[in-house]
């Protein structure tokens, strides 16, 4: 019998794609040709801009690129479906209803993780979002984080025009990764005498896992949504592949 495979659906962006295939791949700990896990990688450039359709400045809607490839994915047969886009969560529950083949949920993933690791309850209160403008428009974290007794902190408008930057300018435009402007803003949501007081930073952007890819800082407080959904994804496959 063959062995079950995933389908990944990328190309939002691509070099996030990339990111996220690497560290899968690396988290497998194989050996052996024999020993890597079975996907199909979905590197669908053509999806048009998430945010620009959901802040309304673009009629072009990426919900039907993004449904033609789960039709394709659960047409050849995948066991499961990840979504390498936050932002494109903001359709999450349309896109599941179009199949019966289970889509894993990103952003809820890395908040259950965020309250395994760094609890609420446990001086961990006060979460600060690092996105785009269209995932905290939408609110597709706000609503995980708060359903999981957090105090959300979206950034004010000047602090989301850097995030921006670093999202569009750095990683899919020129693809020179700057640290120091990277860490400047993890370190402006988590300055205990600053305007955003965060206990914990969330990257809910597949581009910014890509900086922290580049420049890890396993000291600070930061949850890192692909890399856990790496995890994730990871699990998952091994424990299918079992019990064929």
């Amino acid at each position: 019998m063959k062995r079950p495979f995933f389908a990944v659906l990328g190309g939002m962006g691509t070099l996030a794609t990339e990111s996220y295939i690497r560290l899968v791949n690396k988290a497998t700990h194989a050996h052996k040709d024999q020993e890597y896990l079975d996907y199909v990688v979905f590197n669908d450039a053509s999806v048009p801009d998430r945010t620009a359709f959901i802040l309304g400045t673009s009629t072009k809607d990426p919900f039907p690129v993004i449904a033609d490839d789960i039709a394709k994915a659960s047409a050849m047969g995948a066991s499961f479906i990840v979504l390498i886009c936050n932002t494109a969560h903001y359709f999450f529950e349309r896109f599941q209803a179009l199949t019966d083949v289970p889509i894993m949920h990103m952003p809820r993933g890395a908040v259950e993780r965020m309250s395994a690791v760094y609890p609420a309850s446990t001086h961990h209160p006060r979460v600060g979002f690092m996105g785009t403008e269209g995932s905290r428009a939408c609110g597709v974290y706000q609503h995980e984080i708060e359903g999981a007794g957090y105090t959300y902190v979206a950034p004010d408008e000047t602090l989301q025009k850097r995030i921006d930057s670093l999202i569009y300018d750095d990683v899919k435009g020129s693809g020179d990764l700057n640290r120091d402007r990277y860490l400047a803003v993890i370190n402006k949501m988590l300055d205990d005498n600053g305007p955003y007081r965060c206990d914990v930073v969330v990257l809910g952007c597949t581009e910014l896992s890509v900086l922290n890819e580049a420049f890890p800082m396993p000291r600070l407080p930061i949850i890192d949504a692909q890399a856990i959904v790496v995890e994730d994804s990871v699990a998952r496959a091994k424990q299918l592949r079992e019990q064929k």
